[in-house]
């Protein structure tokens, strides 16, 4: 007798495997790496814990601040150098630590106060470091906001933000070279457009796409019985 093959069932993922997935996939994408993070993780073997690497460089960046080491010239790269050398081995990691929900707020920490003390010993203006720090931390308030409603913003715009890594990279060697103010200017205006055109046209399309679903649904309402019965009679002969 031909018996019919039996469809197989669809496995149910595990709620343990979608909660860590998840929680992994949010603290990546809080840390806001880009993309020479991206290209290195993948080549540095399992890499150094999250938090007490990140920590470290936060702290180092500070004892930088207070020592009065940062002066203008070259120096001005140390503490880049040293977020770069504790921070970038970091990105392999899976982030399921107990503690490494830190991770993002101490890197976002680390590179403002590198920011903030490069431009500072290198006479920026205050106003346009303010406007840069300003416009990371909408970018990192918009990403965390999105995946907190499971709406993940695209991967390519994390690359075209430079990520922190690169941002810092381009500060220093901008400030080592005395051109710091211009760096800084192109720098932020290129961030706002980006994120700010980015984060508006997304929630636009969402906004959009919600209405257009709402506005189906109280339709489907409003139908009578009758124009129910029509329109599934119409699907059923054309089928």
């Amino acid at each position: 007798m031909i018996t019919q093959p039996q469809a197989m069932a669809t496995p149910t993922p595990d709620p343990d495997e979608e909660r860590r997935r998840i929680q992994t996939a949010r603290l990546l994408a809080y840390r806001d790496d880009g993309p020479l993070a991206h290209m290195l993780a993948g080549k540095l073997g399992r890499g150094l814990p999250p938090v007490p690497a990140t920590l470290v460089a936060l702290l180092a960046v500070a004892v930088f601040v207070v020592a009065g080491v940062l002066k203008p010239g070259p120096v001005l790269l140390l503490p880049v150098a040293t977020t770069l050398l504790l921070v970038l081995p970091t990105a392999p990691r899976d982030h399921l630590g107990r503690f490494d929900w830190l991770t993002p707020p101490l890197l976002r920490g680390a590179e403002f106060l590198t920011m903030i003390a490069i431009g500072l010993a290198a006479d920026a203006p205050k106003w346009l470091l303010f406007v840069l720090v300003y416009v990371v931390g909408y970018h990192t308030y918009d990403t965390v906001y999105r995946t907190r409603q499971s709406i993940w913003p695209p991967a390519w715009v994390f690359h075209a933000g430079l990520g922190w890594e690169l941002r810092l990279l381009i500060i220093g060697v901008g400030a080592a070279l005395g051109v710091l103010t211009p760096v800084l200017a192109v720098l932020t205006a290129y961030l706002f457009v980006l994120f700010a055109v980015e984060s508006v046209t997304s929630w636009v399309r969402l906004d959009k796409a919600s209405a257009q679903a709402g506005a189906d649904a109280e339709q489907d309402l409003e139908a009578s019985p009758e124009d129910q019965l029509e329109q599934a009679t119409g699907e059923a002969d054309k089928g």
